[in-house]
């Protein structure tokens, strides 16, 4: 009996679950400090809570670019991010929405850079 229960076992497919991370390289522009960028970003996290998305920063202290920062953004895994992503994008086209207007915030202060995009196991 404990070798059909094994054998049921090894053979059931496993699953490897992957959480997404969205990396967004950006500059600040000048004027901009990092109080309200940062104040930005928790208004921002606020948002993404509905979607299962948050972002926290990484500011270099050592490296061979000093000039840019790093937006760390995860979600679940990449189908909670593509629904983020929809809800951000689809909300942009309604200048009263709290991401049109976040974005507004965003490029007063930040120029995006690159952005890439990894499962991390």
């Amino acid at each position: 009996m404990k070798k059909i229960l094994l054998a049921a076992f090894l053979l059931l497919p496993l699953n490897a679950v992957a959480e997404h991370m969205d990396v967004i390289e950006f500059k600040m522009l000048e004027g901009c400090s990092m109080d309200k960028y940062m104040a930005i970003v928790e208004d921002f996290n606020e948002w993404g809570e509905d979607y299962g998305y948050a972002a926290k920063i990484a500011f270099p202290l050592q490296s061979n670019n000093l000039t840019s920062y790093y937006w760390l953004g995860m979600s679940a895994n990449a189908a909670a991010f593509g629904k983020a992503w929809d809800a951000w994008r689809d909300a942009l086209g309604n200048a009263d929405s709290a991401a049109a207007k976040l974005s507004a915030r965003f490029a007063e202060c930040s120029e995006n850079l690159g952005r890439r995009s990894y499962d991390v196991f």
